[in-house]
């Protein structure tokens, strides 16, 4: 093919017309309009930019429709051309979202936003979703207010802000009763409740988890709660780094009892070895944090 038929089928595909058809399927509730998170048993792939790229959560492989079917069916480029044109035509299934497009202004930066959200108190919506459905003690959560890592968000949701090493607000984690998503143009870095020179840092995938586990330790002395908000984005791994490079440091992979949860918790071995700081396996009983808190409670 030449250069300008290969740029049109490009075009004309959609990456979630190759995953709907190898049998992925979209897991709505933890995808918004511009990152959809498709499941294949354990094999998760997220899809940006309108359907034209791609990215794998849990590797390093992204890349266009062409590398996409190169990816899952470890073939060469050539030959993942004729794949991609049988395709033509082919509209994959629209997620149906649960909430209105963002009509935030468009000149406001993510720190103006998260500026302009109120902080929790007690009694507000925000915070009865979190103490009465979530579980989250109210000493968790008004250490997490005293910290500023927390807004109410739209009815009724949470906002758990992101931060950099300068504490600067960088996204946040978003989570409802009936939504979830990160900040639209923010970035992730790490979500933090606990002093900033915890010689113990408990690693969790949501901020929820988080103040979960802080609650079920009663805000264990010396130990930093974090949440990776599900990624694992160049900051992370570098903030992480930072955190960790010291040799009396603990790195707790308290991540998801799932192969996803397994597959953070072994990159934080990892990184804790080429640091040089100690590391612990800390697998939830249940699924995550925040139901093994439920189920004491």
């Amino acid at each position: 093919m030449e250069i300008t038929e290969i740029e049109e089928l490009r075009g004309k595909v959609a990456c979630g017309a190759v995953l709907e058809t190898a049998g992925f399927t979209v897991d709505l509730k933890e995808s918004t309009r511009k990152a959809v998170k498709y499941r294949r048993a354990n094999d998760i792939i997220i899809v940006i930019h309108g359907g034209k790229g791609w990215f794998d959560p849990l590797s390093d492989a992204k890349g266009d429709v062409f590398s996409l079917v190169e990816h899952l069916d470890r073939l060469p480029f050539a030959a993942a051309l004729y794949v991609v044109a049988d395709l033509i035509g082919f509209t994959p299934s629209e997620p149906v979202w649960t909430r209105k497009a963002n009509e935030r202004a468009p000149n406001q930066t993510v720190v103006e936003r998260w500026q302009n959200r109120r902080k929790l108190w007690r009694g507000s919506a925000t915070w009865r979703y979190l103490c009465d459905t979530r579980g989250i003690p109210e000493p968790v959560l008004g250490q997490a207010v005293a910290a500023d890592v927390l807004r109410e968000g739209p009815h009724g949701s949470m906002w758990a802000g992101h931060t950099d090493d300068a504490g600067r607000v960088t996204g946040w984690e978003e989570r409802g009763p009936e939504w979830r998503g990160f900040a639209t143009g923010g970035a992730k870095v790490l979500f933090r409740l606990g002093p900033a020179d915890a010689s113990r840092l408990c690693v969790t995938e949501a901020a929820i988890d988080a103040m979960s586990l802080a609650a079920i330790e009663r805000l264990h002395p010396g130990s930093l709660y974090l949440s990776t908000g599900g990624g694992w984005s160049p900051s992370t791994d570098a903030t992480l780094r930072g955190l960790a490079a010291h040799p009396d440091v603990l790195l707790v992979a308290a991540t998801d009892a799932n192969s996803q949860g397994e597959t953070f918790a072994e990159r934080l071995r990892v990184l804790a070895k080429e640091e040089g700081c100690n590391w612990q396996r800390l697998r939830p009983p249940s699924d995550d944090w925040n139901a093994c808190l439920n189920k004491e409670g």
